[in-house]
Order: structure tokens, then C-alpha cells, then sequence
């Protein structure tokens, strides 16, 4: 049960909004590695990374910002277990699996039901974190507001509190997209390229910045709230550059 508190408070990409920040993600801090030989479906950990599976092919494509989550994801959970390569390669057999169909998305819910009956909060928490991963490429398609909504209602999520989270989703991308969106010069300084650089060599900077500045590895690094923070702007900074640069390049 420890470590889906944990995680849920843990692992994706926060949002700084007026009047709106998401849950502040921290990464998974166990005093003591957990050694598992079972079944992950009948664990949170695998759980989870089943309605991430459904969340992120909802739409019928995994973007690369899903992929890059899903990656740090799978490896923050697994670096927690004594046997953590083993549990990294079947929470991806898992992800691989579950993403195929979603026939069983209501009775994996009822597993997590069960394990988080007496905690609402916890289930807020965990609708937020897969909310969070449909909004990842800024807007939420109508499939993926069909298998959220359908997650919530297996949840026991009150409809108020889950349609309370689409609009702060909503609000906050509506509002980040009237700011001054920043110039093709200035996204090539963040990412701390040039134009003449190929895509490829774009993209392994992308990624070096993502590693450096994400706040769920920061925040193992033992900082503090303010410099988890920063880190988490940085980040957000980074992908909107990537994002004007790839359109740029015509990915």
C-alpha cells in the first residue's frame, strides 16, 4: 500500500496555473526495498501501470512525452524492489499487454478499489496522475475522456471531483495557450541547441534535459520544495520548446 501513496504523490510532470497547481509528484522514497515474486496484477504497482497502459493508448497513439513518463515511471517503481530488473521487465510486459485491449479496465479498477477503499483521497490522487497523462499533449481527445470517465465511476470517484479535475486541466492549458508562446530562437536556447543541428541530435538533447531537470529525480536527490519547483517550470519550459522545434523541423 506504501507505494502507491507514494507514487501517486510522485512520478509525472506538474502544472504551475494561477490559482491551480496538479499534486506535487515526488519521487518514491522507501526505507526499505521491497523483494516481490508474485502475480504484479494482484499489486499496485502493476495496477497502476495497467491504467496507464488504457489512459495512453486511449486515443490510439502513444505520444513521446507518453513514452518518456512511461519510462521514468517503470524505472522509479522498479528501482524500489530488491529484484528491481525483473519487476522493470514485467511492468513492461504488463504496460505492453494492457494497452491491447481494454475489455478488462473496469475489473482491474475494482483491484485498486479494493486496496484503497477506506482512502478517497488516495483514488482523487490516482485519477489526477492518470488525467495528468491524457492532458499530456495538451488536450484530451474524446476517447481518452471516455476511458477516464470510466475509470472514475469504477473508482467511486464523485462525478463533481472528477469533472472538478478535467477543468482545472482545461483551464490551465487554455490559459497557457493565450501566453506569449516562446520564439523559435529562444527554443533552440533552452534546449541549448542550434538551428543547424539535425533532429536527431535535437532530440538527445531533449532528453538529456529531461532527465536533468525532472522534479521526480530531483526530488530523490533529496532538494527542496522550491528548487523541485523550479525544476518543474524548467521542464515544462523544455517541452514547449521541443514541441515548437519539431514543428519547425517538420516532425
Amino acid at each position: 500500500m506504501k507505494l502507491i501513496v507514494l507514487l501517486i504523490v510522485g512520478v509525472i510532470l506538474y502544472f504551475i496555473a494561477k490559482n491551480y497547481k496538479t499534486e506535487k509528484y515526488q519521487n518514491i522514497q522507501l526505507n526499505i526495498k521491497e523483494r516481490f515474486d508474485g502475480d504484479l496484477m494482484n499489486h499496485e504497482a502493476g495496477l497502476l501501470v495497467a491504467l496507464m497502459a488504457k489512459v495512453a493508448k486511449a486515443d490510439g497513439k502513444v505520444c513521446e512525452l507518453e513514452v518518456e513518463l512511461l519510462k521514468h515511471t517503470l524505472n522509479d517503481i522498479s528501482s524500489h524492489f530488491q529484484n528491481s530488473e525483473e519487476i522493470r521487465e514485467k511492468l513492461k510486459t504488463i504496460y505492453s499487454k494492457e494497452k491491447e485491449s481494454f475489455d478488462n479496465t473496469i475489473a482491474i479498477c475494482e483491484k485498486v478499489l479494493k486496496l484503497t477503499k477506506h482512502d478517497y483521497n488516495k483514488r482523487i490522487g490516482i485519477m489526477q496522475y492518470l488525467l495528468n497523462l491524457a492532458f499530456i499533449d495538451k488536450e484530451l481527445s474524446q476517447t481518452e475522456y471516455m476511458i477516464t470517465e470510466d475509470i472514475a465511476n469504477a473508482l467511486k470517484i464523485k462525478r463533481s471531483d472528477f469533472e472538478a479535475l478535467i477543468n482545472k486541466f482545461e483551464s490551465f492549458y487554455k490559459n497557457q495557450a493565450q501566453s506569449t508562446q516562446v520564439s523559435l530562437e529562444e527554443a533552440y536556447k533552452t534546449l541549448e541547441a542550434s538551428q543547424e543541428d539535425d533532429f536527431s541530435t535535437i532530440k538527445k538533447k531533449y532528453r538529456k534535459l529531461v532527465k536533468q531537470h525532472h522534479p521526480d529525480i530531483i526530488a530523490g536527490q533529496g532538494a527542496s520544495k522550491d528548487i523541485i519547483d523550479e525544476a518543474t517550470a524548467k521542464l515544462q519550459e523544455v517541452n514547449e520548446a521541443y514541441e515548437l522545434i519539431k514543428k519547425d523541423k517538420g516532425q
